[in-house]
C-alpha cells in the first residue's frame, strides 16, 4: 500500500470518526489482505472493531468471504464503516461490490473507498479500472448512498513518486436513515 493511501485513510478516521472512540463500531476493511502495511493500526482504537476481508486468507484478513459478490457471511445493515483502499481497480464487476457495501452498511453507516485514477496496470489478478470522482457519485448514487465527497489530487502532492503516480480518488458517501 502507497502512503497517499495510508493518509486519505488517515485524513477519513480524523474528519468523520474523530470523537466516536468510546462508540462501539464494527469497521470492515474489504479487500485487506496486505503485504507491508494495512489500515488496522488507523481503526484499533477504543471500542472500535476492526475486521480484514478478503477473498482469500492472508496477514490482515480475518474473514474470508465464499463469494466476492454474494457476503452471506456478513448480515445486511450490520456494519457501521466500510473501508477499503486500493482494491475496487481489481474487480471485474465493481458495481455489485457496492451493492454489498451499501446492503451490510447501517443506515447511517460511513464507507471510504479508494482506487486510482492513475498508475500503470498492475495485475493481481487482474487490473480493469480507474476511477474519478464523478464515477464515484455515479457509483454511490447506483446504490442510493449519500456522497459526503467525491475528490481526487488536482496535482502532486509531494509523497513520493511511487504513491504520486496512482492520483487516488476518495469516496466517502453515507448509507440513509431507513
Amino acid at each position: 500500500m502507497h502512503i497517499s493511501s495510508l493518509e486519505n485513510m488517515k485524513n477519513f478516521r480524523k474528519k468523520y470518526l474523530s470523537g466516536r472512540e468510546g462508540e462501539p463500531l464494527t469497521i470492515l476493511d474489504i479487500g485487506s489482505q496486505s503485504y507491508q502495511e494495512s489500515y488496522r493500526s488507523i481503526f484499533t482504537v477504543g471500542q472500535w472493531t476492526y475486521i480484514g476481508v478478503d477473498i482469500v486468507a492472508g496477514n490482515n484478513v480475518d474473514m474470508v468471504l465464499s463469494d466476492l459478490y454474494k457476503w452471506d457471511e456478513i448480515g445486511s445493515n450490520s456494519v457501521d464503516v466500510v473501508i477499503s483502499g486500493q482494491v475496487l481497480e481489481h474487480i471485474e464487476f465493481f458495481w455489485l461490490t457496492m451493492e454489498e457495501i451499501a446492503r451490510i452498511l447501517k443506515p447511517e453507516g460511513l464507507c471510504c473507498i479508494i482506487a486510482p485514477s492513475g498508475g500503470p496496470e498492475h495485475k493481481y489478478p487482474v487490473d480493469c479500472w480507474r476511477f474519478f470522482p464523478d464515477g464515484f457519485r455515479a457509483l454511490a448514487h447506483y446504490v442510493d448512498l449519500e456522497v459526503l465527497e467525491a475528490r481526487r489530487p488536482e496535482e502532486t502532492k509531494g509523497f513520493d513518486p511511487a504513491s504520486d503516480i496512482w492520483a487516488d480518488t476518495v469516496l466517502i458517501a453515507r448509507k440513509p436513515k431507513l
